[in-house]
């Protein structure tokens, strides 16, 4: 068996991080309260699964993102450097279940360009943050899950379109890529994920 990405939706939401669950902090604006059933219903009917989650050979959780139209997330219109670009599909969070495993949040990110390409959308858009020279992986990636490190999201080409202090909005344009071929997105994935695994340790040598 290979490692499989599968559509985040109400149906596969159960496997998902347990924080994910009933979570509706990007659905919501401040002070009113959403119901994530609902939301779930609507966003289905209208745009499809709103994010992906990886799996591992085993079938065991590597991560999990959350993504689509930025409409569908009033939150970004309050955030520094918001709001998000109506024509844009925002990638709102992400979760590594393992720091072991790095890869998987450039394999999230292939696939949600890959969904967003291949969905019609202009662009897509993410929240960023200039860390510090020498700032720590577990606080680049597993600290802060709705904001991601601005160098991190450069190397995918997205730019940055405005800023607030250290917080900054930056794009990707998606008119100029290629579609992904269907059943190839697998394959791109398996790649990304050889290209970052961890070098094999040396075999001791025999006496």
């Amino acid at each position: 068996m290979t490692t499989r990405v599968a559509g985040l939706t109400g149906a596969t939401l159960p496997t998902a991080p347990a924080v994910c669950h009933d979570c509706v902090w990007w659905q919501s604006r401040p002070g009113r309260a959403v119901a994530k059933d609902r939301w779930i219903s609507r966003t289905e009917e209208e745009w499809g699964a709103w994010g992906t989650v990886y799996y591992d050979e085993h079938g065991r959780l590597l991560g999990s993102m959350q993504y689509g139209p930025a409409g569908l997330f009033p939150r970004g219109d309050t955030l520094p450097a918001g709001p998000p670009s109506a024509d844009a599909v925002l990638v709102t969070c992400a979760y590594l279940v393992d720091p072991s495993t790095p890869w998987v949040m450039q394999s999230l990110f292939l696939a949600a360009i890959g969904d967003a390409r291949d969905k019609g959308a202009k662009a897509l858009e993410a929240f960023a943050y200039r860390y510090s020279e020498g700032e720590s992986a577990h606080e680049r990636f597993r600290v802060h899950r709705t904001v991601f490190p601005a160098d991190f999201l450069a190397d995918f080409g997205f730019r940055g379109i405005r800023s607030s202090g250290r917080v900054e909005l930056t794009r990707l344009e998606l008119g100029g890529l290629q579609a992904v071929a269907e059943g190839k997105r697998e394959k791109v994935l398996r790649l990304v994920q050889e290209a970052f695994a961890p070098a094999p340790l040396p075999e001791a040598p025999r006496p």
